[in-house]
């Protein structure tokens, strides 16, 4: 249970958390509190995939070599899907606004 916290939950939150922070900070990225929000978790939940192609074996295991034990996995998730939020809240955002025009 603890795993599927980590693995999910975590990401979750802190993507929601990140997409709302990048879209306070980039203007032109903005897309709203819901759309930020739904972005940043979507961005959030993807971030360990991502990782993992990338070959660092997702946010939780990437937490696990750089601090060890539960709380370098805790803290990998919670960095990776912070910055999984924000990337791609800025990134669809910006090209939501821009095709506004």
């Amino acid at each position: 249970m603890m795993d599927l916290l980590i693995q999910y939950g975590l990401p979750l939150i802190t993507g929601m958390m990140g997409g709302g922070g990048i879209a306070s900070v980039l203007k032109g990225s903005n897309m709203g509190g819901m759309g930020n929000m739904v972005a940043g978790a979507l961005g959030g939940l993807g971030s360990g995939p991502i990782m993992g192609m990338l070959g660092m074996a997702g946010g939780a295991a990437a937490g696990d070599v750089a601090g060890g034990g539960m709380m370098g996995s805790l803290l990998g998730a919670a960095v990776g899907g912070g910055a999984g939020g924000a990337i791609l809240t800025g990134l669809a955002g910006t090209i939501m606004n821009k095709m506004k025009g």
